[in-house]
């Protein structure tokens, strides 16, 4: 075979369905106008990633001796690669769109000489923040002649640790394999009241920002993230057992037993 017969086998073998080869989706021809689109740059590469994956996908239903696939990957490269370069670059363009179109507002420059009446964090600070309010639990001991032990900025920064040590050790302490909230409703539940209790401190850290008494405030901090995490409990292991049944349900329909 020659060099020529080659290159015109090469270009006969196209991923944008105007060959052979790969194939055109199920129920989706693409027109002339569509396949002149995707003949270059990332487009064409996106296109051809869907196509091969599609065909690759079929192959492997028609190989599998269940009732349907099995569960089987793709490769990173270039399967994966391309997928989420497409998904990247659509997100870049948009936010490239956003800032270009809406250009956040400057506010007028800091004066350094005055003192701004209030002195707040970042946003996403707020929750540490908050915790450096818990002075009403810092207890007085008795025994130290109704003093307390460590004043309260120290107890906060001992509550910052003793918080980001408990979601640190989380992850060994939750060892199962389960990959939905309803398989294992505790830890659900543990993971709402977390989430519950960085919204109720970080709205304790602008008590004086919202119109709301600040003991009522300080009461719900603690309150919420019980109640939510009760509720979530109860909701997911309602739901656990109806689940179970459909999850063996269509397992056992795509392996049947032997």
């Amino acid at each position: 075979m020659s060099d020529n017969d080659t290159d015109t086998e090469s270009e006969n073998v196209r991923t944008d369905g105007s060959g052979g080869g790969i194939v055109a989706p199920d129920d989706e021809t693409p027109t002339w106008s569509e396949r002149k689109t995707r003949t270059e740059g990332l487009s064409r590469l996106t296109y051809e990633y869907f196509e091969r994956a599609r065909r690759e996908d079929q192959d492997l239903r028609q190989e599998s001796d269940y009732v349907e696939r099995d569960v089987l990957a793709f490769p990173a490269w270039p399967h994966e690669m391309m997928r989420n370069l497409a998904l990247t670059s659509f997100f870049v363009g948009m936010i490239l769109f956003v800032s270009a179109a809406l250009p956040p507002e400057m506010p007028n420059p800091a004066n350094s000489s005055v003192t701004p009446a209030i002195i707040l964090p970042d946003w996403y600070l707020y929750w540490s923040f908050g915790l450096l309010k818990l002075g009403p639990l810092n207890p007085d001991l008795s025994i130290l002649g109704g003093s307390k032990l460590m004043a309260d900025r120290t107890y906060g920064v001992l509550a910052n640790v003793v918080v980001v040590g408990f979601v640190a050790i989380v992850p060994f302490l939750n060892k199962g394999s389960a990959r939905r909230p309803v398989e294992q409703p505790f830890w659900a539940a543990v993971g709402m009241s977390g989430v519950i209790f960085s919204l109720t401190i970080a709205a304790l850290s602008i008590k004086n920002l919202l119109p709301m008494d600040s003991n009522l405030l300080f009461d719900l901090t603690f309150l919420l993230p019980f109640v939510s995490a009760t509720i979530t409990y109860a909701v997911l292991k309602t739901m656990r057992e109806g689940y179970m049944f459909d999850l063996n349900r269509r397992y056992y329909r795509l392996r049947p037993p032997k």
